[in-house]
Formats: C-alpha cells, sequence, structure tokens
C-alpha cells in the first residue's frame, strides 16, 4: 500500500502575545480555527497545538485498537479514549513531556485478551510512535 499523505496548515500574524492565528486541515473538519499565546497559555476560546495532538493520539490509539479487537475477533466493541497532553518549560522553550491516555473498552471477548490489546494499541499506533514523550494510560475493561 503506498503512503497516505495528509495536510494541516496554519497562518499567523503579528508578534507572539498579541499576534492572531488560525490552523485548518485538508478535509476541512478545521478550517480556520482561531489559536494563539492566549489560547495556549491562558485558556481563551479557540484550540492549541497540545489539544490538537491529544485529539490525533485518542482517535488514532482507538481506530488501533478497534482493529487489534476484530482481528482477534471480538465484537461489540466500545471504546472512549481520552489523551491527556503536557507541555513544561525547558530552559527557555517548551516540551511535550508526557502523554496520559484514558480508555474505557468494553467487546465480546476475553477481558484479559482485550486488556491485552490496550497495551498493544498504545505501543503500536502511529502517533504513539511519533510521540518522543513518555506514555501512559488507564485502561477500563468492562
Amino acid at each position: 500500500m503506498a503512503g497516505i499523505t495528509r495536510k494541516g496548515s496554519a497562518k499567523w500574524h503579528g508578534s507572539i502575545k498579541e499576534g492572531t492565528a488560525s490552523v485548518s486541515t485538508q478535509s476541512g473538519a478545521l478550517s480556520d480555527q482561531p489559536y494563539g499565546f492566549n489560547t495556549r497559555f491562558e485558556d481563551k476560546p479557540g484550540t492549541n497545538p497540545e489539544e490538537l495532538i491529544g485529539a490525533a493520539h485518542a482517535s488514532c490509539f482507538s481506530m488501533a485498537l478497534s482493529l487489534m479487537m476484530t482481528e482477534a475477533g471480538i465484537g461489540g466493541i466500545e471504546i472512549e479514549t481520552t489523551s491527556a497532553v503536557t507541555l513544561e518549560q525547558d530552559g527557555e522553550g517548551f516540551t511535550v513531556t508526557k502523554v496520559h491516555l484514558t480508555t474505557k473498552v468494553s467487546g465480546d471477548g476475553d477481558k484479559a485478551k482485550i486488556e491485552e490489546l490496550t497495551q498493544q494499541a498504545k505501543a503500536g499506533c502511529p502517533i504513539s510512535k511519533l510521540m518522543k514523550a513518555e506514555i501512559t494510560m488507564d485502561a477500563t475493561v468492562a
């Protein structure tokens, strides 16, 4: 299978604190969504890179786990995942230092097998592989 390329874009106008910015995705799911210093560090309305990474990670993990569960013959799959991305000051800059997945999983299958698959999905989903930060997880299998 050939590689798949998807695009995201950003526009920035002005200085770091007073500047205005927007982020968009190729699909149009996000279109000129505002972001900036105030949405990243001051909790103002709009998005920020860490929130977008969290959404990408939660969705990628859930999709990978669904695939693994399906391949294991498990039906009735329900997965709800949150990814908390932590940004910390690192000298004069910033670093994403950790990511924590919280997932609730259920399916018509062996609970121990589902728990094993959650760990495999955590390590194996493409967005997890992209991260250099420590990735932890709390998984609840019902």
